[in-house]
């Protein structure tokens, strides 16, 4: 197979450009280092705000892979003010920042020597994460599961939009699922993927199958847009919880409900179901390994195939 060989492979030192969200909770060493094993980039979370156990996810790491990996800070969740000297105690290299402000951690990460990456959901952020000094962007369109801007946009707009305006690299989230949609975001601007949804449906994730068989069930809208009118907002999967709170103008976060029932025990009306609209295009639950391997083997057929098909002479 073609390898690939961009600014994002090269400056993350990972063979395959396709990053694993950083969903809390699941985002720990089981699901992360079978994404790193495969050659792309796991991150382990830190939303959960369980920093005891996520020293120890990471120690975890070291001993499942040898292959790069990042941690993400989602900074709408940071309960303990040394969040960055923890980071950077763990000695990890690669960092994602989402749900905040990009001046409050850029410039003390990459004082550690760390590269930075920043979550954004419009333009408008995209040149505020520029401006702070961060080394590339994770560009997520709203189709994508999980916590939103209110006002979303979907990726085949926000993707050349942020592209057109900046020069760092992009990694492209909402929506991305396979080779087909990896070529799209490619041809949009973007130097890698991320995904969130399907790595919450595979094999390695740590969810209860209750979940991953409502995603694996799912039409393409078979989700909701929560909390509209207030921040975050979230998509979701449609479960009897979920379509309660559609049209509530209340802010219905602090209605999230028990997330470790949900997301272990399985009952799917303890919480909210985060998912994107994605799911309706995921049929089977798959190891990790089979659908980054089969992603970037459809990506250079998709790449080849419209060559052949439109460049003449």
């Amino acid at each position: 197979m073609t390898r690939f060989d961009n600014r994002i492979t090269r400056a993350l030192g990972i063979e395959i450009p396709i990053v694993q969200a950083p969903m809390g909770w699941i985002a720990r060493s089981q699901l992360a280092s079978a994404v790193s094993n495969a050659g792309g980039l796991g991150i382990i979370e830190t939303s959960s705000g369980e920093l005891d156990e996520i020293r120890i996810e990471i120690a975890k790491m070291r001993d499942l892979t040898d292959k790069p990996f990042g941690v993400n800070v989602a900074q709408a969740f940071v309960r303990d003010p040394g969040i960055v000297d923890f980071i950077i105690d763990q000695g990890v290299r690669f960092v994602t920042t989402s749900a905040g402000n990009p001046m409050q951690y850029t410039a003390q990460l990459k004082e550690a020597g760390l590269i930075v990456y920043h979550v954004v959901p419009t333009l408008r952020g995209a040149l505020k994460a520029v401006e702070a000094g961060v080394d590339g962007l994770i560009v997520e369109g709203g189709e994508g599961g999980g916590f939103k801007n209110p006002d979303p946009v979907a990726s085949m707009v926000l993707l050349p939009l942020v592209r057109s305006k900046v020069d760092v690299p992009i990694v492209a989230a909402g929506g991305m699922l396979d080779g087909s949609t990896m070529a799209a975001a490619f041809a949009l601007g973007a130097e890698a993927v991320q995904m969130g949804t399907r790595m919450v449906s595979a094999a390695e994730s740590p969810v209860h199958d209750n979940w991953k068989k409502s995603i694996t069930g799912a039409a393409e809208t078979d989700t909701v847009f929560l909390n509209q009118r207030h921040s975050p907002a979230l998509r979701a999967l449609k479960t009897d919880r979920t379509l309660g709170m559609q049209w509530s103008e209340d802010n219905v976060f602090g209605q999230f409900g028990n997330a470790k029932d949900l997301y272990f025990g399985g009952d799917m009306e303890a919480a909210i179901a985060l998912g994107g609209q994605v799911a309706g295009r995921i049929d089977e639950v798959r190891p990790v390994a089979d659908i980054i391997a089969e992603c970037a083997e459809e990506f250079f057929a998709v790449v080849d195939q419209l060559a052949d098909a439109y460049v003449k002479g």
